[in-house]
């Protein structure tokens, strides 16, 4: 499995807990977990949100997926 983002790394990086990030966003904390793990993505839109949250561009919640 591919890493595809750094949502676990950018909240330990601002001190934040995925369960204060599923509060934020109105979703599940096993949602965020599964975001977190890279077992699943969340969409353009709320990756957007996510970055607005953290005060961060959204392509430092991206890894380089180049070879």
């Amino acid at each position: 499995m591919v890493n595809l983002n750094r949502i676990k790394i950018a909240l330990v990086e601002h001190n934040k807990t995925g369960k204060w990030l599923a509060t934020e966003l109105g979703k599940n904390p096993c949602t965020v977990s599964k975001w977190c793990s890279n077992s699943v993505q969340p969409d353009i839109p709320t990756l957007n949100e996510i970055a607005r949250l953290l005060d961060m561009n959204v392509k430092d919640l991206l890894n380089d997926t180049k070879f």
